[in-house]
């Protein structure tokens, strides 16, 4: 299989570790790239359009819809739409790397439908629903309506995990990367 073909998705409910073992996966493959996102909200505090996300308004986002431009897309929230760019694989692919892509269960569901054969799904889970709500109220960042909010859709995230290739139980973080490690080097020498 040509490495250009190959792609790494990640996916997981909020707050089950995803970014943790994608940035540990990241440092120990220097053949990954990392996918940014298109989105339509707002820069936050240091984030970099192209860096971060690529940050554009509603009607440029539609505007790719249209034209087919998007591996993946949704609207999160209402008017606030996230997305993977097809131009985005294609540009790290030329650069002769293979995307790492760190996207929703919906998002990730479907990037699967269209690579079947040279993609990796990996769902990154909570130990349980209670584990997940400690660390989301952890953070600090929720308040108790969007907090509910988040262990609902984590719950009906989770009922998803048997469509992907692989699930990692994050009850400790340093074996959830061990373990997210030796599945995407064993799919790398395929």
């Amino acid at each position: 299989m040509a490495i250009q073909n190959k792609l790494i998705i990640i996916t997981a409910p909020s707050g089950s570790g995803k970014t943790s073992i994608t940035r540990h996966l990241m440092q120990q493959f220097p053949q990954l790239a990392f996918s940014i996102s298109a989105a339509t909200r707002e820069p936050r505090g240091t984030e970099k359009n192209g860096v971060d996300y690529y940050f554009m308004s509603e009607d440029d986002f539609k505007q790719k819809i249209q034209h087919n431009e998007f591996a993946e897309w949704e609207m999160v929230y209402e008017g606030k739409y996230y997305g993977t760019l097809q131009s985005e694989l294609h540009r790290i692919w030329k650069e002769g790397k293979i995307p790492v892509l760190d996207i929703d269960v919906k998002g990730a569901i479907h990037v699967k439908q269209q690579y079947p054969e040279s993609s990796i799904t990996l769902f990154i889970e909570p130990p349980s629903v209670q584990e997940l709500k400690k660390r989301l109220e952890s953070r600090g960042t929720e308040n108790s309506d969007s907090l509910a909010a988040r262990i609902n859709k984590a719950a009906y995230e989770i009922s998803f995990k048997d469509h992907f290739d692989r699930q990692i139980i994050n009850d400790d973080l340093q074996k959830a990367c061990a373990e997210a490690s030796v599945i995407i080097e064993s799919f790398l020498q395929q």
